[in-house]
């Protein structure tokens, strides 16, 4: 995962394209492509995380937002109190991360996650950029 504690998720039809035209236009690299649905991408500090799919009509749900926690299953717990409406308990993936997503009084959509192991991206089908690949930073 990016070092940002808050990554946005933006849905595109062609996240390749759409990662071509953000470094492009916008001066953001590629981080790590995860087969063809997902790529984080960086810029500055920060960073986002393009997703594939349908770009949502007016209304829909057209992005999500990840915040990096400490304790992913307190933090579930927490909201769940709070009242958010949870997808469901927290999973841990085979990419290193446990994450659990929710949905905020307005609707919006929210991924918690905590590493909890660094997994090398080739054990589960992910690409990490190297430096000097197209796209990546130098420095």
């Amino acid at each position: 995962m990016p070092a940002s504690d808050v990554i946005p998720e933006l849905v595109y039809p062609d996240i390749a394209d759409a990662a071509q035209w953000l470094c492009a236009a916008f001066g953001f690299a590629e981080r790590l492509r995860i087969a063809d649905h997902r790529i984080q991408m960086t810029v500055g500090s920060g960073a986002i995380v393009l997703v594939s799919g349908d770009v949502p009509s007016s209304g829909s749900l057209s992005h999500a937002i990840m915040v990096r926690v400490e304790d992913v299953d307190s933090h579930f717990a927490r909201a769940r109190k709070a009242g958010a409406t949870v997808s469901g308990a927290p999973v841990t993936y085979p990419y290193g991360e446990r994450q659990y997503a929710a949905h905020d009084l307005a609707g919006h959509r929210w991924v918690f996650s905590q590493t909890v192991a660094d997994i090398d991206p080739g054990e589960w089908g992910g690409v990490l950029m190297a430096k000097g690949d197209p796209g990546q930073p130098d420095g």
